[in-house]
């Protein structure tokens, strides 16, 4: 899972989803190409080498998050996104810290196993073909021959021609069958079959007594222990198809592989991002008096120095696992955290307020921008449309606006003002069939009217 990207390529791939922030895009590219660099060295000097930890400072909604998202989807590596916020100190009703290793060895199984049913999907497929045949052409039970003792003491017997004759017949028609069902002739027809009844359980547990990892392991432990409840389902073929791929992917790949490359990829190429870490920067008192803010600081800091944290899968090592953490930082100061912790963090990167030019890129720019998804979801009602330059300017200018003048949410506003901007043509859209509607400045004013009244009302309330 490691990339063999240059810090400049990592750049410009990030570049085709966020908008600015060049200082973060290099520090983290720089972060993941020594990733890839340490992977080269011998083993004595690979093992002293350890990630350097990054930082990242900064209002909601610049991107943030979505740096870290990118980067790691990027290189195909474990991330996982908690919050500092719902840890506590051990002893306290809460999540431990500790879950957040788990969480992220858990999203490693399922990428790694995801990977290894998408090399088996071929053979998945043909017998979860093979599967729905036997559903809609049982095969019948061979004659016996052999007497009531024939299983105990077997001998040769006869070949029933009439028997032999059934089995040909048999297999023309499901070859038939067969090619029926690959032209997708079938696909509608409804069958019966057994799955699994996901809503048993031989265990169950109370939720909010701060002891679900706990619980969670011993369900895992003895889960096995009981027999798999099954029930039957009606369903389309279709449907039974994707069961039956998927049940069969199961059974062709081997868990105990997945299990160590998944350990393997969250050791050597996992990333945690710790948000909100501002939050519980400062040595006063929280919300909650029996909890303090440094308490859960120490308690990360073991996990982001390097430890061993047990889990259903085996002991996995924390030392070479990524930590990007983040903040508004508005309140605190990094400085504010313990100092074993800033040592942890070594590099810090503080991410610019967006500018209005900024909001009109992020609009028409990305793979995802805003308006390219509205004209998308549109396009399936039939719906053509267009949005002016005047009209990418004026939404920009609003949401801009409102940052400045109200709660500062950064890109998230640019939803806030589209939706409210494209509530009647979505309202209206089966009647918009067929039509092409443009979006240009005026339009814009008149829709978002209420919203710049209401703002300029605000200014003047103390």
């Amino acid at each position: 899972m490691t990339s063999d990207f240059t810090p400049r390529e990592i750049v410009e791939r990030l570049n085709k989803y966020i908008i600015g922030q060049d200082k973060a895009k290099k520090s983290v590219a720089i972060a993941l190409r020594n990733r890839y660099r340490r992977s080269k060295l011998n083993p004595e000097l690979r093992d002293e080498i350890t990630p350097k930890n990054i930082i990242l400072m900064g209002p909601t909604g610049v991107g943030k998050t979505e740096i870290a998202r990118r980067l790691a989807k990027l290189v195909n590596a474990p991330f996982i996104k908690v919050e500092a916020t719902k840890y506590t100190e051990v002893g306290y009703v809460g999540r431990d810290v500790e879950s957040m290793v788990r969480d992220l060895v858990e999203e490693a199984i399922r990428m790694v196993k995801s990977q290894k049913m998408e090399q088996v999907k071929e053979k998945a497929a043909l017998a979860a073909e093979n599967r729905i045949l036997d559903e809609l052409l049982p095969t019948p039970r061979k004659r016996r021959t052999q007497g009531p003792f024939g299983m105990l003491f077997p001998s040769e017997q006869p070949v029933d021609e009439e028997q032999v004759d059934d089995q040909e017949g048999m297999a023309n028609t499901r070859e038939k069958l067969r090619q029926r069902l690959r032209s997708g002739l079938l696909e509608d027809n409804i069958i019966e079959i057994e799955v699994e009844d996901s809503k048993y359980s031989g265990f169950g547990f109370i939720p909010g007594v701060g002891n679900e990892d706990i619980l969670v392991h011993i369900q895992d432990a003895f889960g096995n222990l009981f027999p798999k409840k099954l029930k039957k389902k009606k369903v389309t073929i279709r449907e039974a198809r994707k069961l039956f791929e998927q049940e069969e992917a199961q059974k062709l790949i081997d868990m105990d592989e997945v299990v160590e490359e998944a350990v393997s990829a969250v050791e050597q190429h996992g990333i945690i991002f710790i948000d909100e870490i501002d939050k519980i920067a400062g040595r006063e008192a929280s919300g909650n008096p029996d909890v303090s803010r440094e308490g859960v600081q120490r308690d990360i800091l073991p996990i982001v120095e390097g430890t061993t944290v047990m889990t259903k899968y085996g002991p996995v090592k924390t030392d070479y696992i990524l930590f990007i953490a983040a903040g508004a930082f508005h309140i605190s100061k990094v400085s504010d955290l313990i100092p074993e912790l800033q040592g942890r963090f070594p590099i810090r990167v503080e991410l610019e307020a967006l500018s209005q030019e900024d909001f009109k890129r992020i609009l028409t720019q990305p793979e995802n921008a805003i308006i390219k998804q509205q004209i998308a979801l549109l396009k399936v009602e039939d719906v053509d449309l267009e949005f002016t330059e005047d009209a990418i300017e004026e939404i920009a200018s609003i949401a801009y606006i409102m940052n400045q003048t109200s709660e500062n949410i950064g890109a998230r506003r640019l939803y806030t003002v589209m939706e409210k901007l494209m509530e009647d043509i979505s309202f209206n859209a089966d009647k918009l069939a067929g039509q092409k509607m443009v979006i240009d400045g005026q339009y814009v004013r008149d829709a978002l009217q209420d919203i710049l009244q209401q703002n300029d009302l605000d200014r003047f309330i103390l």
